[in-house]
């Protein structure tokens, strides 16, 4: 997908510098897309950032300067999985407020990211502020750990409607994946 809108971009010498998203569905005829977003995406970012080893500040430099070929980049191999925690009734009306426990319990097992979406502070405790909470990233050596330290670490984040995927790398798992770049 990415190939055949970079060969159209040369191809119409159109100069894109910036972030571009784009936004797929894989269905039983392959991959669609659905949208391009010249923007990081939400949540796949969050797979991507802890596996990149190199400063991302001098990569965003670069490439407002046009020298981002000059730029090393260096990645963790390890494949990432990432889970969403949401607010219930999520994508539609939800309740806000609802204590969140067990942060701390899950960002000590190894390897694992919690990203805050829908979070504040309210008085010394972290509450729900929107629909999509959290999401737990977890790095692992086959796509199948990645998946299972993941889950284990959602497992121990708590608040009242909490709900999530349970598929998640599922099929990925199941292929038994050595390494997704």
């Amino acid at each position: 997908i990415m190939q055949p809108l970079l060969r159209g971009l040369l191809r119409e010498q159109v100069e894109f510098r910036g972030l571009l998203y784009p936004g797929l569905m894989i269905t039983a005829a392959g991959p669609r897309v659905l949208e391009f977003n010249c923007r990081f995406g939400d949540p796949e970012t969050q797979a991507l950032l802890p596996r990149l080893k190199s400063d991302l500040l001098p990569l965003l430099e670069a490439t407002i300067d046009g020298n981002i070929e000059q730029c090393a980049t260096e990645w963790d191999p390890r494949p990432a999985v990432s889970v969403i925690l949401a607010s219930a009734g999520y994508p539609g009306k939800y309740e806000t407020g609802k204590t969140i426990s067990g942060l701390d319990d899950a960002s000590r097992l190894g390897d694992v990211h919690i990203f805050h979406a829908g979070t504040k502070r309210a008085n010394s405790e972290i509450v729900t502020a929107g629909g999509r909470v959290l999401a737990v990233t977890a790095l692992g050596e086959t796509v199948e750990a990645a998946r299972a330290r993941a889950y284990a670490a959602v497992e121990r984040i708590h608040f009242e409607g909490c709900h999530y995927r349970r598929d998640i790398a599922s099929e990925a798992s199941a292929a038994n994946l050595a390494s997704v770049k």
